[in-house]
């Protein structure tokens, strides 16, 4: 029986999604996480495709278990609503893939602002659809949206400074490792 290494890129990738997942767990504003980053990273970074969905979805779901359990004093596996926000991030992680093929400090900041954009538009219509709090009306789903507009603000710095950040941390690293090392194969 042959034994397979895992690569060494392949391995640090999964860390830099998973300390992104963990840092949720730490003291921060209000909305201002490392989600869409972690999503866009792994949508950009990961060529195995299962691998770009699977990894940052799963991060951020044992992420969402220990957050629910701080809030709800209990394991909630599936929050009201989960199904759509995990959705927008299956949708940020194939934007990553598309939009971030070739990188650029312009490419990653039109990525990211429409990550937070396609976020906001997707899990506060989820909101509208399934929570029950607003009418299923035009004036309810313009409501819902008008309600989300004061967390929008630090979901769009987050996105921004976690995206940036990551991503050029990861540019520097590839620099500085020799090319026989981490850059030398694909995760």
């Amino acid at each position: 029986m042959k034994s397979e290494k895992i690569p060494l890129r392949f391995v640090v990738i999964t860390a830099i999604v998973l300390m992104l997942a963990l840092s949720r767990l730490l003291p921060h504003p209000f909305n201002f996480s490392p989600i869409a980053a972690l999503a866009l990273f792994g949508g950009a970074k990961y060529s195995n495709r299962f691998a770009a969905y699977l990894i940052p979805l799963a991060a951020v779901w044992v992420s969402d278990l220990f957050l629910n359990f701080a809030f709800y004093g209990r394991f909630v596996p599936f929050y009201d609503g989960s199904l759509i926000t995990y959705a927008a991030f299956a949708m940020i992680v194939l934007l990553g893939s598309l939009a971030l093929k070739k990188f650029s400090a312009k490419n990653l900041l039109l990525t990211s602002l429409s990550a937070s954009v396609l976020f906001f538009l997707v899990s506060n219509f989820g909101v509208w659809a399934f929570s029950g709090l607003y009418p299923y009306t035009a004036a309810g789903i313009t409501a819902c949206y008008a309600a989300a507009v004061p967390f929008f603000r630090n979901t769009l710095a987050g996105d921004l400074v976690y995206s940036f950040a990551v991503f050029y941390a990861f540019e520097f690293a590839m620099k500085r490792i020799p090319a026989r090392g981490i850059n030398s194969v694909r995760a």
